[in-house]
């Protein structure tokens, strides 16, 4: 970690429109619970998905651009498709597909590969959405639709839930229910991440495949490299301390998981997100919307720029990575 440390004279973005300048980031008031922590994410996608879909798309995760002329839609699918090459996920599979967001990947492995997905979410507003996108892109229009029932697409099908992710075992009490947990930049949200892990496992079949793609911090950072790219980050971004790529594969191992397919470091693949995310909010009335939202808003666009530079510096990390359940001695 011998990169230098770009400032804020250094970053091209900073002149575009001085917005980052005029609103910024106010001092953190406490130290939150991570129960306190979880009803700000909550708060967050149920004021903010609408947006989100309005800027991204119906997916709410990276793009894995290998194309100067990849579009940012294009770039998203790809990362879908890196998944499932990675974990030679059988066609048909039942699938859990754990942060939703609006059902962008549900969708996809249902209508691409015949998956039959749950998604959870734990935004009420992001399962409305996710059924009204599933119904449209079903061409079917039911009234009385119930959140949780399936909705097919082609050979597959998806349905969605209103569920915390830390509750998995509760609202699925039965081992062996799915082929494959599939969570996409949704763990590093989770505070209790060993219990994820635990749940994971349990609710895997045998041979049952758990696909992570996600945000991390990197190894043997300095503090000054912590203070600087990791620590906004997680304050905008509203996540409990970020891990590295070796303690999820130490998670997954401590709970009988083995790794089927290593961590792959695609960082320098995923960075354009970034510079596309912060050109589409340039807006004076979204930062003055934002900041009327209190703290977490600007802190939220604060991130933007974050993240581009702790990608920019090497201190911030995205990886996709396969876990496997073995079968009993």
């Amino acid at each position: 970690m011998n990169a230098p440390i770009l400032d804020e004279h250094q970053d091209p973005s900073f002149a575009e429109l001085n917005l980052a300048k005029q609103y910024p980031t106010p001092p953190l008031e406490s130290v939150t619970s991570f129960a306190g922590l979880k009803g700000r994410i909550r708060h967050h996608y149920e004021l903010a998905s609408e947006y989100y879909y309005s800027l991204w798309g119906e997916h709410l995760h990276h793009g894995y651009f290998l194309d100067p002329a990849d579009t940012k839609e294009r770039a998203q699918t790809r990362l879908v498709e890196l998944l499932l090459d990675r974990a030679r996920l059988e066609k048909g599979s039942n699938v859990l597909d754990v942060g939703c967001g609006m059902g962008g990947t549900s969708r996809y492995l249902a209508k691409h590969h015949g998956c039959n997905v749950t998604g959870v979410t734990i935004s009420g507003k992001q399962v409305e959405m996710a059924v009204r996108l599933t119904m449209d892109e079903a061409g079917v229009h039911v009234t009385n639709n119930v959140a949780g029932d399936p909705m097919k697409l082609a050979a597959g099908s998806a349905r969605f839930l209103e569920l915390d992710a830390e509750e998995l075992g509760q609202h699925f009490p039965e081992p062996g229910t799915f082929d494959c947990v599939w969570i996409s930049e949704a763990m590093s949200h989770l505070p209790e991440k060993k219990l994820f892990f635990q749940n994971a496992a349990r609710l895997l079949t045998t041979n049952g495949k758990l696909v992570i793609a996600d945000w991390f911090k990197a190894e043997n950072l300095t503090l000054e490299q912590f203070e600087a790219d990791i620590k906004p980050i997680e304050d905008g971004m509203l996540l409990p301390p970020l891990c590295t790529q070796t303690q999820y594969t130490q998670l997954g191992q401590e709970v009988g998981l083995q790794v089927f397919s290593e961590s792959l470091d695609i960082s320098s693949d995923v960075a354009k997100t970034w510079d596309i995310s912060w050109s589409l909010i340039q807006s004076p009335a979204l930062w003055a919307f934002a900041f009327s939202q209190g703290r977490d808003g600007i802190a939220f666009l604060q991130a933007f720029r974050a993240m581009r530079r702790g990608y920019a510096n090497g201190a911030f990390r995205y990886a996709v990575m396969v876990f496997q359940k073995p079968v009993k001695d």
